[in-house]
């Protein structure tokens, strides 16, 4: 064959392997690789947007915790307020039972000793009165009555 033949022949089936690759091995090929870029694409988008998520929830969470660490700072002090509330209502209430037990304790003793007085007052005015009575069955005699009083001190 002639040189002129086969470089033309082989061009014409270089251009037809083309075309044909062209036509229809290409289209595939690309559409493989585009579907293949818009996945990859899509997979960043959505590792961004997860990041974004991430930082977002992770601001959310600290606010959150922020905010029942506040919640809990103020149910502590409000729990104390109340606790040292009831702690003063218990020592003025404490306070004023041992007021009105004293009270009465001293009500108590004041009658005691008022009663006690008249029960000594009774017993002296018997004493003075059997002392009297002995002293006017007696003859009159400065010892003898020197020695009932005594013995009438001594009584009281």
């Amino acid at each position: 064959m002639n040189l002129n033949a086969t470089l033309f022949a082989q061009l014409v089936v270089f251009f037809v392997l083309a075309w044909v690759t062209m036509k229809f091995v290409w289209p595939p090929i690309m559409k493989a690789l585009d579907e293949r870029a818009q996945k990859i694409a899509d997979g960043l988008a959505a590792a961004d947007k997860a990041k974004a998520d991430l930082v977002h929830a992770e601001k959310k969470a600290t606010d959150e915790l922020r905010k029942a660490r506040e919640s809990a700072a103020d149910l502590r002090v409000g729990a104390e307020k109340q606790s040292a509330q009831l702690l003063d209502e218990a020592r003025v209430e404490a306070a004023r039972i041992v007021a009105a037990a004293r009270e009465a304790a001293e009500t108590e003793a004041a009658a005691a000793s008022q009663r006690a007085r008249e029960a000594l007052r009774e017993h002296v005015a018997q004493l003075a009165v059997a002392g009297a009575e002995k002293i006017l069955r007696k003859e009159i005699n400065a010892q003898a009555h020197a020695d009932l009083l005594a013995q009438l001190k001594s009584e009281l």
